[in-house]
């Protein structure tokens, strides 16, 4: 997290004419809604450990009755728009990568742990 905003902060002090896309800060926006959505849909179960509670089920409310794993899915948007926002090609593809190679990961090991 730290090297993603060290890597925004630095390609964006290294443009010639610094921009950014207002389309995008509204997506980003609309993205934010979205990750309350999810959080106030776990509630009390929301956090960024993988847990498994005896005799629980994994939720299937709210964004979870549609995707597997929704909060994934606003970071992986996420890791992307916010350099996008001010045109940071790099840092938007080399950390979607990386995120990518982390989440693959990630993702087994949660349905292993839920038995998805």
């Amino acid at each position: 997290h730290v090297l993603f905003i060290i890597s925004v902060i630095f390609e964006y002090s290294r443009q010639s004419d610094p921009t950014y896309n207002l389309f995008l800060i509204a997506f980003y926006v609309i993205l934010l809604v979205f990750k309350a959505w999810i959080i106030l849909s776990l509630r009390k179960f929301w956090n960024t450990r993988i847990y498994h509670i005896q005799n629980r089920t994994p939720i299937t409310k709210g964004p979870y009755n549609y995707i597997k794993h929704p909060n994934y899915l606003v970071v992986i948007i996420e890791i992307a728009v916010i350099p996008l926002i001010f045109n940071l090609y790099y840092t938007a593809i080399t950390f979607t990568l990386l995120n990518a190679i982390m989440l693959f990961v990630r993702i087994k090991v949660e349905n292993k742990v839920l038995r998805i």
